[in-house]
């Protein structure tokens, strides 16, 4: 029904993935920097597939505890196959197209759990060849150690407003957070006058194609177009250095409204489903 990825099926991967690019980039992205095999770093990813003579569907989980998925045909009996590949193993959350996710719920039987953050989002395509840069104040940088207070408490503020995580686990959500910016690079912060005033990331990558994330204005400074602005110098940016696509869900009408500016195009929905505290898979 399925099997465990091997080596020789990274390719394959990817060009099955490549033809849902919009709703497979954190599996895309993980394949692409850690491979199959990494059973350390937060985001690696162990994978399954479907299919005999070409892949039809996958499946992953990644060693933070969050299932994925690429699995338009998929039938029930693949879901319960996947569920019993990872029972045992401890799941933080699930992030895919919205039915799939709702699959994946079914058969990981955890759609009554306590969930932190569970609604679909409209997700947004963008060619970077269309987007529309705000002509307004505003220049963004690389984050410094100097920043990691700053970027706490953004980074706090915005996993509460969001829900992204429990109240308990606030400051280790934003301390990770913390953490990705300084190290990753994909994080800019934009200043007016000197002040910091916005700030976004990208939480995937491929060459061609980028996903943004955590994008976040101080609540005193919001109304004056800065979370457009700071996505789309962040994306001009990106677009020097080749990349031609990108992708993201919002989070409400304000944002939908903030990246339909620039460009965005609502092409369906994303959903994102984390929960208060893991669980381990298969225990009653």
């Amino acid at each position: 029904m399925i099997r465990p990825a091997h080596a020789w099926d990274e390719a394959a991967i990817d060009a099955f993935l490549a033809h849902h690019a919009e709703t497979s980039m954190f599996l895309r992205s993980n394949l692409s920097r850690f491979g199959l095999f990494d059973r350390e770093h937060t985001h690696a990813t162990e994978f399954w597939l479907s299919g005999s003579e070409q892949i039809e569907a996958v499946f992953g989980i990644s060693n933070a505890g969050f299932a994925m998925s690429q699995a338009p045909g998929a039938t029930a009996a693949h879901w319960d196959a996947f569920a019993a590949e990872i029972a045992g193993r401890q799941l933080a959350g699930i992030t895919g197209e919205t039915r799939q996710v709702d699959a994946a719920k079914r058969a990981l039987k955890v759609e009554g759990a306590d969930w932190a953050l569970d609604a679909p989002e409209p997700l947004y395509r963008l060619s970077l060849a269309d987007l529309n840069v705000p002509e307004q104040p505003g220049a963004i940088r690389q984050p410094v150690e100097a920043d990691k207070d700053l970027i706490f408490s953004w980074a706090r503020a915005y996993s509460a407003e969001l829900h992204m995580s429990s109240p308990e686990r606030l400051d280790e959500e934003a301390q990770g957070r913390t953490d990705r910016a300084l190290e990753t690079g994909d994080v800019r912060i934009m200043e007016v006058n000197g002040q910091p005033v916005a700030m976004t990331a990208i939480n995937a990558r491929l060459p061609d194609m980028i996903q943004i994330g955590g994008v976040y204005t101080p609540p005193t400074l919001r109304g004056k177009g800065y979370a457009r602005r700071v996505v789309a110098l962040h994306l001009a940016e990106e677009r020097e250095q080749g990349v031609t696509n990108a992708i993201l869900f919002a989070s409400g009408p304000a944002a939908c409204r903030a990246y339909e500016a620039i460009g965005f195009r609502h092409i369906g929905s994303y959903a994102l489903a984390i929960l208060k505290e893991p669980v381990i898979l298969g225990v009653a």
